[in-house]
């Protein structure tokens, strides 16, 4: 159970109705006020759920609260992890023999039981990269597939730091899952059974996924296209919301030429989905992605400062989180 003072920072109410078989979440957000200082406790940036985009995607009711599941594409169920900051939502793609798990999530709660909820396929697990939102849940697996690169492997030892700092109590929105004790909380170590290279096909039964290999988040991020059905994956390169490029692992350069991959795979690509927030986007949004990002580059946008170290570029709908320039640390 989460801690007294967690509960008074932010508390999340469910209220499920059901109605001829169908399961209507409803969420009320309650902020309780500070006793010392009198001012409303709900984290910034959970005030604005839940996003009102998922209202057009069939829920699928599962058991497990901390998790919400909703249905992307045909055979596709994107499941999103809504209380808590990242907003990390992995991807559980069916084929006729298979499925793949294109990430694991936060690890904060039982991923494995709900992709036992949602299939009894044998499940082989790929990271869209290996940031800790994204490999959590690795470990509860058989098969994990994973680039060859030396970041790969130093991220399957696990971790503690980057997992610790994501369940700070202005990164919660909600309670923690029932038995979860955030003071343990890392990231656990998993074995990569396979490596997967650029240009890989997973074959799932019917259904072919591509690797591609997008690095510039990280040196080991992919992207995965479904060219049968037009899908695209696009893990952290894109998703709707500010998009991080501020660690030491980042390159600006293959960044740049990562998006210019995946904007040219757009007259194939009829849905974008990404790994934060929401589910789906237009193709449309990959060209733009481009030229926003060469703005930044140019040096066209003016900066705001975030944290120390780090500004937010905002354009044309777009924002990247990014290390300040010299002059403005």
């Amino acid at each position: 159970m989460p801690s007294l003072q967690r509960t008074v920072h932010c508390v999340t109410h469910h209220v499920r109705v059901t109605l001829h078989g169908l399961s209507i979440a409803l969420v009320a957000w309650l902020g309780f006020f500070g006793i010392a200082f009198g001012q409303a406790a709900i984290p910034e940036w959970c005030r604005p759920l839940p996003r009102p985009e998922y209202k057009s995607f069939e829920r699928v009711p599962i058991g497990d609260a901390w998790f919400e599941v909703y249905k992307a594409a045909p055979g596709v169920f994107a499941i999103y992890e809504p209380h808590q900051s990242e907003e990390t939502i992995s991807y559980l793609v069916l084929g006729e023999k298979r499925a793949l798990l294109f990430d694991t999530g936060m690890g904060i709660s039982d991923l494995r039981k709900v992709t036992n909820e949602l299939t009894h396929l044998p499940i082989v697990v790929l990271n869209s990269h290996t940031h800790d939102d994204h490999v959590g849940d690795n470990w509860q697996f058989d098969t994990v597939y994973g680039m060859d690169t030396d970041f790969t492997r130093q991220n399957a030892r696990g971790s503690r730091q980057d997992a610790q700092a994501e369940v700070a109590p202005d990164q919660i929105c909600g309670n923690l899952p029932k038995g979860f004790d955030p003071k343990s909380y890392a990231t656990r170590p998993w074995k990569i059974t396979s490596y997967v290279h650029e240009g890989d096909r997973i074959d799932l039964g019917g259904r072919s996924l591509e690797v591609l290999a997008t690095p510039g988040h990280t040196p080991d991020a992919i992207s995965l296209l479904d060219r049968a059905n037009g899908l695209l994956f696009t893990g952290d390169t894109y998703y709707p919301a500010t998009i991080w490029l501020y660690r030491p692992e980042t390159d600006f350069g293959a960044y740049d030429a990562s998006v210019r991959r995946l904007a040219a795979l757009a007259p194939q690509v009829k849905i974008v989905l990404g790994a934060h927030n929401i589910p789906v986007a237009s193709p449309s949004v990959l060209p733009r992605l481009v030229t926003a990002f060469e703005a930044v580059r140019a040096g066209k946008v003016r900066p705001t400062q975030a944290a120390p170290g780090e500004v937010i570029y905002s354009v044309d709908g777009f924002s990247f989180r990014m290390r300040a320039p010299e002059g403005r640390k």
